[in-house]
């Protein structure tokens, strides 16, 4: 079930396009997830929640994600992730990224701290009792930043259906380049109501879990929050869904059409 693992990555990081005009989150703003698979089999949960905080003396958003198995599935293949991300107000940089998961027995405990001025991620490998640094891009952002970042610095207006945006997300130990393509708009049904929504197609790595790079599919709202609504993914066998459950502390009106 890493399959559920790996949907949990994109709740975070596939995010919709505005402009900068007024941010589309604030402190407070917590989401919940539910997650299934092949539309019916209840496999897991997952949520984020908004903190002000400060990081070397700088206000900063602290986020943290988490992610777990539910039911009969969590005694198959037993998920917990703790995600963290301090980012700054004004910029949307990361300060500081932790990861402590633990997935089927694999687990991971690093910590990365970003120094912009010098270019580096320097990790901190808490399980292996390692320490390194890594060369990053300036406009660099961690898993869980990235989501909020988007949110709040590119515009949906001046997109055009099929055009790709990309955003360089550090991970692990490396750098990836993240790619989402617009698909316009599409009102659907969720258990809250009809929601207008923007459409996107993040790219993933066609092989062993997605069965092409386009198989994965995602709705976020079109009010001024842009939060994800429903993910979908299409696996080699079966697939997987993400939706949203519950929110709270949204900055903007949660727009419903009934």
């Amino acid at each position: 079930m890493k399959k559920l693992y790996l949907i949990f990555l994109f709740i975070i990081i596939s995010s919709p396009l505005i402009s900068q005009e007024a941010s589309s989150f604030q402190s407070g703003e917590w989401l919940k997830f539910k997650l299934s698979y092949s539309g019916w089999w209840k496999a897991g949960n997952a949520t984020l929640e908004v903190f002000d905080a400060v990081y070397n003396n700088t206000p900063v958003y602290k986020v943290v994600a988490k992610g777990w198995t539910t039911g009969p599935i969590k005694w198959v293949f037993k998920v917990k992730d703790h995600y963290e991300s301090h980012f700054d107000k004004q910029t949307g940089l990361p300060y500081k990224f932790v990861r402590n998961i633990n997935e089927g027995g694999y687990t991971k405990n690093r910590i990365v701290e970003f120094d912009h001025t010098q270019n580096k991620a320097l990790v901190n490998d808490l399980k292996e009792k390692s320490t390194f640094s890594v060369d990053i891009d300036k406009d660099i952002q961690d898993l869980v930043s990235a989501y909020y970042f988007l949110r709040n610095n590119y515009k949906t207006d001046s997109l055009k259906e099929g055009d790709v945006v990309k955003l360089n997300i550090f991970f692990d130990s490396e750098t990836f380049l993240f790619k989402l393509k617009y698909l316009g708009h599409e009102t659907i049904k969720t258990d809250f109501g009809k929601i207008k929504c923007i459409k996107f197609r993040p790219y993933v790595m066609a092989g062993r879990v997605f069965k092409e790079e386009e198989s994965l599919t995602l709705w976020v709202t079109a009010d001024g929050n842009k939060v994800p609504i429903k993910i979908k993914a299409d696996l080699d066998v079966g697939s997987l869904r993400a939706d949203l459950v519950a929110l709270k502390g949204l900055k903007h009106p949660f727009e419903i059409q009934f």
